[in-house]
């Protein structure tokens, strides 16, 4: 595993519908060592902060396994790293085999998985396809989301170090898929997944509303 890219941006303005909304989807590499808080990366921004950032969505990781998939399903040649707006554009850490409360090491920070990404409506911006955000999450290749347990530095061409296997066994992926088919049928995954003592605080809200409302 290896750190391929890190992407921060500043806030910046996009057209949407004819008004102009503020983002900080926008995500370019940068080179040499960049200093990770408890917070995310210096220098990045996010422009609203009541669904994106915060300590366990400190850092967004998409690896470049998905870049292949895309570059092909859009006919594309090249997409450049950040262009999902991740943080980290990592190589060979997938949905289907990173589990939720995996911890690792990237340079000098120990970090954890938190929970998979949901994209808004600012990712069809990015990709100029309103309908990308549907299609991204039909596509089972999401990518997640890190808290920082260590702060430290990183920098791209970082190995990146699996140092616990979370006990949970349960997948960026497979957690996903419960979320968004919560049923009575599956109320025992749920549970499950409330188990999970490493899970984001937002998750673990929605799954107790979905709980209850089973009951």
């Amino acid at each position: 595993m290896k750190l391929r890219s890190v992407n921060i941006s500043g806030i910046k303005n996009l057209e949407f519908n004819g008004r102009m909304v503020k983002s900080g989807i926008d995500k370019k590499p940068v080179e040499g060592s960049v200093k990770l808080l408890k917070e995310g990366l210096v220098g990045d921004k996010q422009a609203d902060l009541s669904v994106h950032g915060g300590l366990d969505k400190a850092v967004y990781v998409y690896s470049v396994e998905h870049y292949i998939y895309w570059q092909e399903k859009l006919d594309v040649k090249k997409l450049p790293y950040g262009q999902f707006g991740e943080n980290f554009t990592v190589e060979s850490m997938e949905d289907k085999t990173v589990l939720i409360g995996d911890i690792y090491r990237v340079g000098r920070a120990l970090l954890q998985v938190t929970q998979p990404r949901v994209p808004c409506f600012k990712l069809g911006i990015r990709m100029n396809d309103p309908m990308f955000p549907a299609r991204f999450l039909k596509s089972g290749r999401y990518g997640f989301y890190l808290r920082v347990l260590e702060e430290g530095s990183i920098e791209a061409g970082d190995p990146i170090e699996l140092i616990e296997k979370s006990p949970s066994a349960m997948s960026v992926w497979e957690i996903m898929q419960i979320m968004h088919t919560a049923s009575k049928s599956n109320r025992n995954d749920i549970m499950k997944a409330l188990a999970i003592q490493s899970l984001s605080a937002d998750w673990r809200g929605e799954f107790e509303q979905k709980l209850s409302s089973l009951s």
